[in-house]
């Protein structure tokens, strides 16, 4: 992204030559595909493609070799989806033993649906569907375990029953990225089931998900919340929301609605305003923190960037402003930047997780480098939940199989890029009007309102 090709290439050596996935280690299969096999799959597409818009990314006699570590990793991931009767895949599995004896037949439905850009990418450069395969079982059988009620899915369901053990249903910690990954696999892969899926998913959350008044920008009563309710009955089960939480409005920009996503990132950003920092979570009600640690996350930096390139409205910039000095006041450290162990008081752990670097700079660097090659190759990209950089490539786009699930035949059918549509949007990038660009792109009284919700007045 900085164009740095002397590191590129210097960091893309060293993995090479001293990293192995032969280990007696125990990982986390959700982690293990979003950072490892995310990260060298982005690099493999970087270094291969012929237009290097980065500048010269290329490896001299690079021979496929992260291409093949991620073959590698990804079948020593592969028995977390054997031996459970739902295909839902184990949270854990040993790289070299498999699925540990002891294992846990519980795990979220964010870890287990938010395989299938990673796996897929794989299955299409290597041509073999195995791994997009069982990603999406994974996911159509998450799908198939919604309420019939609300259409709504829980947090922590049994992999062996299918029984829902977390009937709680957010946007934030459990179950954020299964909704990013419906979208985003229809973006990169075309396939039409992805993105029913994503609308239908959608069309629930707005309605038994979302409290306040039905526009962002206009009417009366209390600005837009998403809130955590029962996925059977949708009553409200607490009254807090995640960090997490705050990669929403970023997922609305991409679907086009982006309105609601202004309202929402607006009040994640009170928060950040109150306290320098989001707390994991925040109790709406109390208007305090519930859990006070902040782990340097994206999200919210994630969104700004987004929306920024929605709406171009200078008020993003001045958030990544804001957020940008209150990392650097609050959370530098000598060797790099701490984790918040308490946004209040302000005192540090000593922990960066690799999602700083990969995810909450890179979006920030990105805000403000708007001739960043990113933006004006002409090449179209997508970010994975992990801020890795795939282009969106029509190799990615044919699938060498038919029918990826037996008896779905008609999966294979594709719909073209201009063809996505949010279901309920108040609006969309281009009817955003020239002269509210340059304004706050909220209206000042609902601004104060956001406000005054968070206890910042």
């Amino acid at each position: 992204v900085m164009g740095n090709s002397s590191e590129f290439q210097k960091a893309v050596k060293l993995v090479i030559d001293t990293v192995s996935f032969d280990k007696d280690s125990t990982v986390q299969v959700f982690e293990a595909t979003i950072r490892v096999l995310g990260s060298l799959l982005s690099a493999h597409i970087i270094i291969t493609d012929t237009k290097q818009p980065f500048g010269d990314m290329t490896i001299k006699d690079y021979d496929n070799e992260l291409l093949h570590m991620a073959h590698d990793l990804a079948v020593r991931l592969l028995p977390a989806f054997e031996n459970t009767k739902t295909g839902i895949p184990y949270p854990r599995v040993n790289l070299k033993k498999g699925v540990p004896p002891d294992s846990n037949n519980e795990t979220c439905t964010a870890g287990a649906g938010s395989l299938l850009v990673e796996f897929g990418i794989l299955s299409r450069l290597l041509g073999d569907s195995t791994f997009e395969w069982v990603a999406r079982r994974a996911v159509k059988a998450l799908w198939n375990l919604r309420s019939n009620n609300t259409g709504l899915l829980g947090n922590v369901v049994n992999i062996q029953t299918g029984h829902w053990v977390g009937k709680q249903s957010g946007l934030g910690a459990g179950s954020d990225s299964f909704y990013e990954y419906l979208l985003k696999s229809y973006i990169l892969f075309g396939e039409k089931d992805d993105l029913d899926m994503f609308n239908d998913a959608y069309q629930n959350i707005q309605n038994h998900l979302r409290r306040g008044r039905e526009a962002c920008n206009e009417g009366e009563g209390d600005p837009p919340l998403y809130i955590n309710v029962n996925m059977f009955t949708g009553q409200l089960m607490n009254t807090w929301i995640d960090s997490l939480q705050a990669f929403f409005p970023g997922l609305q920009v991409l679907i086009g609605d982006v309105e609601d996503a202004i309202c929402l990132h607006a009040f994640y950003y009170a928060i950040w305003k109150r306290y320098g920092a989001l707390p994991e979570r925040y109790n709406w009600q109390l208007q305090a923190p519930d859990v006070p640690f902040y782990p340097l996350r994206p999200e919210l930096v994630e969104s700004t960037y987004l929306l920024y390139q929605a709406t171009k409205n200078p008020f993003y910039l001045h958030v990544g402003m804001d957020i940008l000095q209150s990392l650097e006041k609050y959370t530098k450290a000598k060797c790099g930047y701490a984790t918040l162990h308490h946004v209040v008081e302000k005192t540090k752990e000593d922990r960066m997780e690799s999602f700083f670097l990969s995810e909450t700079c890179k979006y920030l660097y990105l805000l403000f480098d708007e001739e960043n090659p990113l933006h004006k190759s002409g090449n179209k990209y997508m970010f994975t939940t992990e801020g890795h950089i795939v282009s969106v490539d029509e190799r990615f786009r044919n699938s060498l199989w038919q029918d990826i699930l037996p008896g779905e035949e008609d999966s294979a059918e594709k719909i073209k890029p201009n063809e996505l549509k949010a279901v309920n949007f108040s609006s969309n990038c281009n009817r955003v009007p020239d002269e509210r660009r340059y304004l706050l792109p909220l209206k000042s009284n609902y601004m104060r309102q956001i406000d005054r919700m968070v206890g910042l007045i």
